[in-house]
């Protein structure tokens, strides 16, 4: 898993960063200078996303990056990332993100909800809701991440590190509003999965029903 800016020509980009904490605090200088991803033509454009969708199957995270101005509300790219490196790019987003807070402050967080007490869609309701081209169902497969942010956005180039040569699998670009609620929501599909694997505890009840590998986390923005 790696952390650098996606776009070298990005005059407010940071530094890069691996996605494992450095103890000094500090963006090490290029940890992985050989690491070059070929960026396909069909992904070199990206797309712009206004929120989130984690899910958790038996071996492997979903997330759907969606598009929520105008209608109808769509899922623009579907990324499929293996167990195992989760938790590295959660940890790669939470440096780029305490980077960002160091130089900009704190992002300027989405309006919130205008109707906190509503009910709740299922998880069945918010896809009903939604449009799931077929080109975008079966996702891609992602197990490397570069990550990049000017003043404004986020850039996520999803990777495919596989000999001889890695490439970018999906590009998407988030407001910097919106990248907290995704870092919760990464954080709380982990942890379902930990709860999960650990089972339940002689404190707690067993739950009246089973877990489901496929019930979406609360997205990182309404739909």
């Amino acid at each position: 898993m790696t952390s650098e800016p996606p776009f070298p020509d990005q005059p407010d980009s940071d530094e890069p960063s691996s996605g494992q904490p450095d103890p000094s605090g500090k963006a090490p200088q290029n940890e992985n200078p050989a690491l070059r991803a070929r960026v396909p033509d069909h992904v070199a454009d990206g797309c712009f996303s206004t929120g989130a969708i984690v899910m958790t199957g038996p071996s492997e995270f979903i997330i759907d990056f969606l598009q929520t101005i105008g209608r109808p509300h769509r899922v623009a790219t579907r990324v499929v990332i293996p167990h195992p490196v989760m938790p590295q790019f959660v940890d790669a987003l939470q440096k780029n993100l305490d980077i960002y807070r160091g130089r900009f402050g704190e992002p300027q967080a989405p309006p919130p909800n205008p109707n906190p007490d509503a009910r709740r869609p299922s998880p069945q309701e918010i896809y009903d809701d939604l449009k799931l081209p077929d080109d975008v169902l079966s996702g891609v497969y992602a197990n490397g991440v570069m990550i990049g942010h000017g003043a404004t956005e986020f850039g996520l180039d999803f990777l495919t590190s596989f000999f001889p040569q890695s490439a970018v699998s999906a590009r998407v670009f988030l407001a910097s509003g919106q990248v907290p609620r995704l870092l919760d929501s990464l954080k709380g599909a982990v942890k379902q999965l930990q709860d999960r694997r650990q089972g339940p505890t002689n404190q707690d009840p067993p739950s009246q029903e089973p877990p489901t590998d496929d019930s979406p986390q609360p997205p990182a923005d309404s739909v």
